[in-house]
């Protein structure tokens, strides 16, 4: 029988407020530079593992004495679930050693199956290592592939949520080694701090979040800031563009200043002013909805592989609009894009290709299709009631039922559109 998998609360804010949590049993890698904040995160995912009465076993090189005055910074008593063996502090040194003798690889094979002796010793819910950037320095790359997804299946197999914090990587090699290792972790998490302040040191920057596996709500970027007694903390009102050049980059597209519409003052309007001159308030999580072809099949292949591995189903809608209907003017493919997007939810994932719209809903729910219905028939720009029955009976709708017979999302789209195509 299939388990669902469960998230659980990481303590990182922007984590589980774009997320949900961590699932439970998977593995997250969090990079960055020194002074980042990664040691403070690593303890909020501890601090609110011992919250919920979970064991967390916290592999470490700094001394314990270290460990705890970090904790009491952001008002976090370690010393007290240390006591209550709901914080399991085990110290480790790096292996600055192992690279004067002839196979360093082997050595470090050694590290990394320790850790997986470790965990059947204690059994804990959670799993850190602050951090494991010295022990995966491996010469043989394909070995340490072989060796680092080996350690997190075992991992994973009991259940274990895990953290493994990295430093960015400062060399090509380096970036290599983390490049090769990260394909297998759940979701990347990546504090890129920001310059000198005024009184000379950092106090934060920015954060991007990035699936892997699952996570379907996609990619998010936040300023962060280190506050005394409370860690590391989030702003939620960036939210990254949905393109991006590599998984740590945002790449913002800047429009030319000669291509920038310029607001007309209206003096004959009074006291009325453009809209173009009013501040407008973001919304925190203003992140679209709508999906290219490309990005929809990944979002779409996640889902599929979550429910192989899982047997979680989902609820994916198509609306045709029948070609007749822009013909006489009695809707366009464009007024039913907006329709579709005031009657869904933010986190509701969309793809229109030509007149059909695909709508994975985030919400797994027998009446799925009623509900939007239901929604679609307010929001549509119409208020005469025949017209909108009119209206109504030129849009189609086919919903499709996930069984175990689905290959990918090329396969569901072939499923979806055929009937388009003869």
């Amino acid at each position: 029988m299939k388990k669902k998998i469960n998230s659980i609360n990481s303590g990182i804010s922007l984590v589980d407020k774009a997320w949900g949590g961590f699932y439970r049993g998977g593995t997250y890698i969090l990079l960055g530079q020194k002074k980042s904040g990664k040691t403070l995160l690593g303890l909020q995912y501890a601090c609110e593992s011992a919250k919920a009465g979970e064991v967390c076993l916290y592999f470490t090189s700094m001394r314990p004495k270290d460990l705890m005055i970090h904790a009491a910074s952001m008002d976090f008593d370690l010393q007290h679930y240390m006591n209550q063996n709901l914080i399991i502090v085990v110290r480790v040194a790096p292996p600055t050693d192992i690279y004067e003798v002839g196979t360093p690889d082997n050595f470090l094979v050694e590290y990394l199956n320790d850790i997986v002796t470790v965990v059947e010793q204690y059994l804990p819910h959670r799993l850190i290592f602050d951090e494991l950037t010295h022990f995966v320095g491996f010469e043989n790359i394909t070995l340490l592939q072989q060796t680092f997804l080996q350690v997190v299946e075992r991992i994973e197999e009991k259940n274990v949520t895990s953290l493994l914090i990295f430093a960015e990587p400062a060399t090509q090699f380096a970036q290599m080694i983390i490049d090769s290792i990260v394909q297998y972790s759940t979701a990347v998490i990546y504090l890129q701090k920001k310059t000198l302040d005024e009184s000379g040191g950092y106090n934060g920057g920015k954060a991007t979040i990035t699936p892997n596996i699952g996570h379907t709500e996609g990619q998010f970027t936040s300023d962060y800031v280190v506050e005394p007694y409370k860690g590391v903390t989030f702003s939620y009102d960036n939210v990254p563009p949905k393109k991006f050049s590599n998984p740590f980059e945002v790449v913002k597209e800047e429009i030319p200043e000669t291509q920038k519409p310029k607001s007309k003052s209206r003096s004959d309007l009074g006291k009325y002013k453009p809209l173009t001159n009013i501040d407008e308030v973001p919304d925190r999580f203003s992140l679209t909805n709508f999906y290219d072809i490309s990005e929809f099949k990944l979002i779409l292949n996640n889902k599929i592989a979550l429910f192989k591995s899982t047997g979680e189903p989902f609820s994916l809608i198509s609306l045709r609009l029948d070609p007749n209907a822009e013909k006489e003017k009695i809707l366009t493919i464009n007024q039913l894009q907006n329709t579709v997007r005031l009657s869904t939810d933010k986190k509701d994932k969309i793809c229109v290709i030509e007149n059909n719209i695909l709508i994975l809903l985030s919400r797994n729910e027998e009446k799925s299709l009623n509900m939007l219905v239901s929604k679609m028939r307010s929001n549509l720009p119409f208020t005469d009631p025949k017209f909108v029955e009119v209206v109504m009976q030129n849009i189609f709708a086919f919903t499709y039922e996930v069984n175990n017979s689905v290959k990918n999302a090329d396969s569901i789209f072939e499923e979806i559109l055929e009937d388009e195509r003869h």
